[in-house]
């Protein structure tokens, strides 16, 4: 997966996704010598060899470059490629299967230390809330968009929503990334929550 963001694209737009992962890398590894809280934005952008101000063009804050979620926009691609037939839950379960099956080594290591920054953080715990927000609101257009219904549809966001909240459910803070428990707490979804009853 490492090129794939890059397909189809020119020479500007890939330097830039370049510029991009080198100041994410580079401010994952002043996290983890120096603490979250201690490592600066102007810290990042000397590490990564840029101006603050080029840092601000890429990421409009410290809480942002650890909260967005580079993986998401590839999910939904992969999830709206899916043949019209496929169930929407089938769907969903494949494109997390391609996403997290296709990740480098470094990829999957990058991403997890992403993930145990969000949590551990008291700070980015408590910003998550908006990012979860677009993530929903991101997959609920994708549903709509396989049920040929409106961007805004109810249920669609209702789904998408309660997709979310499954699989957050399904990690706390111990958790280490595991794609089994993921799909099988969608498939505790999918099976309506056999446990309430």
């Amino acid at each position: 997966m490492s090129a794939e963001p890059e397909l189809g694209l020119g020479l500007r737009e890939r330097k830039k996704l370049r510029t991009r992962a080198t100041i994410r890398d580079q401010a994952m590894r002043l996290f983890a010598e120096k603490g979250y809280g201690e490592t600066t934005v102007e810290q990042i952008a000397e590490a990564a060899d840029i101006s603050p101000s080029t840092f601000f063009r890429y990421f409009p804050s410290k809480e942002q470059l650890v909260l967005v979620d580079d993986y998401d926009p590839i999910m939904i691609r992969e999830f709206l490629n899916q043949p019209a037939e496929v169930p929407v839950l089938t769907a969903l379960r494949r494109s997390m299967e391609h996403v997290f099956n296709n990740m480098a080594p470094e990829q999957f290591e990058r991403e997890m230390a992403r993930q145990h920054l969000i949590r551990t953080v008291p700070e980015l715990r408590a910003a998550q809330l908006d990012e979860l927000q677009r993530t929903i609101a991101l997959l609920a257009e994708g549903v709509a968009a396989r049920a040929n219904r409106p961007p805004d549809d109810l249920e669609s966001r209702a789904f998408a929503g309660a997709v979310v909240g499954t699989v957050m459910g399904a990690m706390h803070d111990d958790f280490k990334f595991s794609l089994e428990r993921m799909l099988a707490a969608l498939d505790f979804f999918e099976g309506g929550f056999p446990f309430a009853r």
